[in-house]
């Protein structure tokens, strides 16, 4: 059995806090990273790359992984992976906060645009919400429609420039860098907009439908999500 060491860890972070004015342009930098202090209340940070799951990692067969956006646009889209990796592609400089109190700072998200994407789907008028679903077993979150609607979020296939692993979503995952990192969904295969908040597998377990690090947004206990949820 080998031990973890950082001497060997190709994700582990120097002491110095990746900051915006290490990338350069076209780099799309993440508002939040911009911060004075770039963690929110009960976050600390981590310089691993630490992996979570739900269940277990899903085998996936690259040959036959899609991408849709579908449900409320004028036109559903479908992309295989080698057409999604033709797509035209951004670069996202952004923090990443994990509900269970981790915090990696600096990420370098490189893939394609979602706010492009529902451009070129065209969104419905009466779509409020999204359903994002994985490979894994069906698993799910929501989020609402305005979270995906920023130059930051992407659906992202390299991390820190290197391919996106299995461990953590690859081949492609859904990265929103304002909302906690269960919200990205790991492994992605479908957005789907709708005019319903369906609460997915972690929100039906009690964490917060909307999932704001900042306003501490954790669980459904908090306030503000169950106003939301009474309005729904």
């Amino acid at each position: 059995m080998s031990l973890y060491s950082p001497a060997t860890d190709p994700k582990y972070q120097p002491v110095a806090v990746p900051a915006p004015n290490d990338v350069a342009p076209p780099v799309i930098i993440s508002a939040d990273t911009r911060r004075t202090d770039r963690l929110p209340e009960g976050q600390h940070r981590t310089r691993k790359w630490p992996v979570l799951h739900a269940t277990s990692v899903p085998q996936i067969d690259i040959a036959r992984w899609s991408i849709k956006i579908c449900g409320l646009v004028d036109q559903p889209l479908v992309f295989s992976l080698e057409q999604f990796r033709q797509l035209p592609r951004i670069q996202v400089f952004a923090d990443f906060h994990c509900v269970t109190s981790w915090s990696r700072l600096g990420n370098l998200w490189e893939g394609v645009s979602v706010q492009r994407l529902l451009a070129q789907a065209g969104v419905a008028a009466n779509a409020r919400y999204a359903v994002i679903g994985g490979c894994d077993n069906g698993w799910t979150t929501n989020v609402p429609l305005a979270a995906l609607d920023d130059d930051d979020v992407v659906l992202a296939d390299l991390h820190d420039r290197m391919p996106l692993d299995a461990d953590h979503g690859g081949p492609v995952r859904l990265v929103i860098p304002k909302l906690f990192a269960w919200k990205s969904a790991k492994w992605v295969n479908r957005i789907e907009l709708t005019d319903q908040n369906i609460p997915g597998y972690w929100e039906q377990a009690g964490y917060h439908n909307v999932g704001d690090p900042w306003k501490g947004q954790r669980y459904r206990d908090d306030p503000e999500w169950k106003a939301a949820s009474d309005a729904c």
